[in-house]
């Protein structure tokens, strides 16, 4: 068994050395410190722990480690530093889409993905790019209308 771990980390070539059999939201979260990624359900049901891997929604509490070799692995720390990673943190904090706030690191990574598909989605689309997030708090009305609010940013593809 391969000992390390190579992959794209927000930007950043990595090398991890360990058993690639762990969990990925335990690797980023313990070793690389990247705390919004959260723990809901520990079962792939809730999107709390989502993350990008090659563009894709993942969920990182099922993931193991080793999955992500040769890969590309961005969070939410990455995303929220370009134009349109800010613009949704804003829309979603400004719409009243934030009340406990635990859910709203995965859901911004999903709107991510989405945004980067189909820059201008309508309601429906909203709702089914978000379908993989789970929030308790919102009924999802407010995070939805942040979303459509977003300015779309031209050639935005970071």
């Amino acid at each position: 068994m391969k000992n390390e771990i190579r992959f794209s980390l927000n930007g950043k070539e990595e090398t991890l050395p360990g058993d690639p059999r762990r969990r990925l939201i335990d690797v980023l979260r313990e070793d690389f410190g990247l705390t919004s990624i959260k723990e809901g359900c520990g079962e792939g049901e809730c999107g709390a722990c989502s993350i990008l891997v090659d563009g894709r929604v993942i969920d990182s509490c099922i993931l193991p480690a080793g999955a992500v070799e040769d890969r590309t692995v961005e969070t939410l720390e990455s995303i929220r530093e370009t134009e349109r990673g800010e613009k949704i943190v804003q829309a979603l904090t400004r719409g009243g889409g934030v009340q406990c706030g635990f859910c709203i690191p995965g859901m911004a990574v999903s709107i991510e993905s989405l945004l980067r598909t189909n820059p201008r989605p309508d309601e429906h689309a909203i709702r089914e790019g978000i379908s993989g997030n789970l929030c308790r708090c919102t009924g999802y009305q407010q995070i939805v209308e942040g979303v459509a609010a977003i300015e779309h940013v031209e050639g935005d593809n970071s």
